[in-house]
C-alpha cells in the first residue's frame, strides 16, 4: 500500500515538474487564454501532456533504439523545433488581438488543432527527455520491486499531474483576463512573440554550432 502512494504521489509530482517550467508551451498557454479562451489553451497544455507522457514511456519503458535515435538527432530536432517557434512568433507578432473581442465561433476541430500545436511545441523539444531521466531517477520512479500495476498507477499519475497543472494555470489567467484590455493584450501577444523568437533563435544557433 506504502508503495502504490509513494508511486502516486511521485507520479503527480513529475508530471508537475514536467509542465511546470515556463517555455514556449507555457507562454503559448497564456497567450491562448487570453486570446482564445480558456477551453483552447486547456487543449493545447494536453497536448503537450501528451508529448511529456510518451517521453516519460520512451524512458520507462527503456526503448532504447528511439532514446538513441533522439539522442543522435537531437541537433536537427532542435533546428526543426526552432524552426516552428520562429514562424509561430512571427504570426503571433502580426496578430490582431482585437479580434477576440468578437463573439467566440471556436469548432471543435479548432480545439484539436490547439492539441496538436500543443503537442508538436513540446514534442520537438527532445531535451526534455534528459530532464525526465533524471526526474526518475531522484524519484526512484523505476524500482526493480514495482509490479505493472504500479507503473499503471504512475503513469496515470504523471498524466493527471501534468493535466492538472495546466487546468491551474489557465484558471488563473482566465481569472485575470478581466483586468486585461485590447492594448495589453496587444503588448503581451508581442512580447510572448519576441520572447518565442529569441528561445528559437538561442536553440537554432546553437543546433547549428553543434552540427557545424
Amino acid at each position: 500500500m506504502e508503495s502504490l502512494l509513494y508511486i502516486l504521489f511521485t507520479g503527480l509530482l513529475i508530471g508537475i515538474l514536467v509542465s511546470a517550467p515556463m517555455g514556449p508551451v507555457g507562454m503559448l498557454v497564456i497567450q491562448r487564454t487570453l486570446n482564445k479562451g480558456r477551453m483552447a489553451a486547456l487543449f493545447t497544455g494536453m497536448g503537450a501532456s501528451l508529448s511529456d507522457l510518451i517521453y516519460c514511456l520512451l524512458t520507462g519503458l527503456g526503448l532504447s533504439f528511439v532514446t538513441d535515435f533522439i539522442t543522435s538527432n537531437q541537433n536537427i530536432l532542435q533546428i526543426i523545433g526552432s524552426g516552428v517557434l520562429i514562424a509561430y512568433g512571427l504570426y503571433l507578432f502580426r496578430c490582431n488581438p482585437s479580434r477576440s473581442l468578437s463573439p467566440s465561433t471556436v469548432a471543435a476541430n479548432t480545439y484539436w488543432r490547439d492539441f496538436a500545436t500543443g503537442f508538436l511545441f513540446t514534442f520537438s523539444n527532445p531535451l526534455i527527455l534528459f530532464f525526465i531521466i533524471g526526474l526518475f531517477a531522484r524519484f526512484n520512479f523505476m524500482d526493480t520491486n514495482y509490479r505493472y500495476y504500479h507503473y499503471i498507477i504512475g503513469y496515470i499519475s504523471i498524466t493527471l499531474g501534468a493535466i492538472g497543472w495546466w487546468f491551474l494555470i489557465t484558471f488563473i489567467i482566465d481569472k485575470l483576463r478581466k483586468h486585461i484590455n485590447v492594448r495589453s493584450m496587444w503588448i503581451i501577444n508581442r512580447v510572448i512573440a519576441v520572447l518565442l523568437i529569441l528561445i528559437a533563435l538561442i536553440g537554432l544557433i546553437t543546433g547549428i554550432k553543434k552540427i557545424i
